[in-house]
């Protein structure tokens, strides 16, 4: 009972670039109310009705494009990560597992493999740099539900969203500056998976902070502490600040919206537009609200978002590489483990 056990928790990715795959994966995944906000029978419809049908060969031929021989790059990479932390984590007791919050393998799958090791303590890492509702909290959510069913909800600890964490900014900042060594970019943009405006708003205690002056996201306050804008902004600006950038070097944006509804903005792709509309002809972008490379930077911005900067006048769009399992970020992750191990439990 003294051997601790670790769960890394991503968001997810169908079983095979199918739409036969993609279909179950996307309605998990669009199902859960931290996801879309809205009334269960109306979201149903919404969902299976309006979205799916029309978006699952979209989206499986976008995987497909992306495909790697173990799979999708979100598994290949947070396999990679879990298999490299337990081999430096091994000879302190500790026993790695991976999840992913939608499709496979499940939280309840990875828990319950913990669970049957008779394990003291449980660390759970969700690995999502900056909190949202519909990352950080419902795989929070959904591993308590988890534990609570197998009886060891009380050995669980997790490790809070880590957007400001030095530690988090010198790798992601190492990252850019190894990409930069290859060929200097006139500008970078850091692109941040979007969400609704009103998620944001909703957390909002004071309700009159969030959204309310172009200056609220400038610093994290008690007003704005889970405020998933303000901590992009945090995270963009230190790593700009670790890399040595003036505010002119660099441009945050937001990409990935869904629907009609208002989301964060500026757009990544209006972002590249403008940019090469201004006569920028070289790009680089970081996107650092993922430590995996996946779909959203893979596809929509190595192969959609380099053509729409293309088309648009530009000549060269980068992507920078996610973490990964960089191994300067798995003794990152390894050290954050320890760190919390070392700690009472929740």
């Amino acid at each position: 009972m003294n051997r601790i056990g670790v769960l890394l928790i991503n968001l997810g990715t169908p079983d095979a670039p199918t739409p036969e795959a993609v279909g179950p994966y996307l309605r998990e995944f669009l199902m859960d109310g931290f996801v879309i906000d809205m009334p269960k029978p109306l979201r149903w419809f919404l969902v299976n009705v309006m979205i799916v049908p029309r978006r699952k060969g979209q989206s499986a031929r976008a995987y497909q494009k992306v495909q790697l021989p173990g799979g999708s790059p979100l598994r290949v990479y947070t396999r990679e990560l879990a298999e490299q932390l337990a081999a430096r984590l091994a000879t302190d007791g500790y026993v790695v597992e991976y999840a992913m919050r939608y499709g496979n393998p499940s939280i309840a799958a990875s828990l319950a493999k913990l669970h049957s090791r008779d394990l003291g303590r449980i660390i759970v890492l969700p690995l999502y740099p900056q909190y949202a509702e519909s990352s950080f909290e419902t795989a929070v959510v959904e591993t308590k539900r988890v534990a609570r069913q197998l009886g060891c909800v009380d050995r669980l600890s997790f490790f809070p969203p880590f957007y400001h964490r030095p530690e988090f900014i010198n790798a992601c900042a190492r990252r850019v500056a190894e990409d930069n060594e290859k060929q200097t970019p006139e500008h970078i943009v850091f692109s941040f998976h979007s969400l609704p405006e009103r998620h944001l708003k909703r957390l909002d205690a004071t309700g009159d902070h969030c959204l309310v002056k172009p200056t609220c996201c400038d610093q994290i306050s008690a007003a704005n502490h889970n405020c998933y804008r303000a901590q992009c902004m945090f995270t963009a600006r230190a790593i700009a600040g670790e890399l040595g950038l003036p505010e002119d070097a660099y441009t945050i944006s937001f990409q990935s919206r869904l629907g009609r509804a208002k989301w964060l903005g500026p757009t990544t792709e209006d972002v590249l537009r403008d940019l090469a509309g201004r006569g920028v002809r070289r790009i680089a972008v970081s996107c650092p609200s993922f430590v995996a490379d996946c779909l959203e930077t893979v596809e929509e911005m190595g192969i959609r978002g380099r053509q729409t900067f293309i088309d648009a006048g530009g000549e060269e769009l980068r992507l920078i590489p996610s973490l990964n399992a960089d191994p300067f970020w798995v003794e990152v992750v390894a050290g954050w483990i320890r760190e919390l191990s070392s700690q009472e439990p929740d």
